[in-house]
């Protein structure tokens, strides 16, 4: 993962994942794909990173899945409406390949109060 970036409500990372990861073992041993739970953790650890505290995913609200992700493809992911990271909130995620959009998703997570990630 590089960043994540912010810019005002928005962080922005990008993600590569080779082809030894862990997640490609069983999905699918003859055309590795990355399975979808991979990217709403992606999104996860944006959050974790971007706000320098522990996140805990209430709810996966919605998920589109539109396209695969492949060994080495380099993905980006933006969040929006991450809150004041206090409480629980809805978080909106895109996840794209260049101009193609792979999935997005809204999750509900909380933020831990005084659990800070290092």
């Amino acid at each position: 993962m590089t960043g994540p970036a912010r810019e005002g409500g928005r962080l922005t990372s990008r993600f590569a994942f080779p082809p030894a990861f862990i997640g490609f073992q069983g999905h699918f041993p003859e055309k590795k794909i990355l399975p979808g739970v991979c990217q709403i953790q992606c999104v996860l650890s944006m959050l974790e990173k971007g706000s320098g505290k522990a996140v805990v995913l209430k709810e996966v609200v919605l998920v589109k899945y539109f396209s695969p992700v492949f060994p080495d493809d380099e993905v980006t992911c933006v969040v929006n409406d991450m809150g004041d990271a206090n409480n629980e909130v809805v978080v909106k995620a895109v996840i794209s390949r260049k101009s193609d959009r792979i999935s997005e998703m809204k999750l509900r997570v909380s933020y831990e109060n005084g659990a800070q990630k290092e």
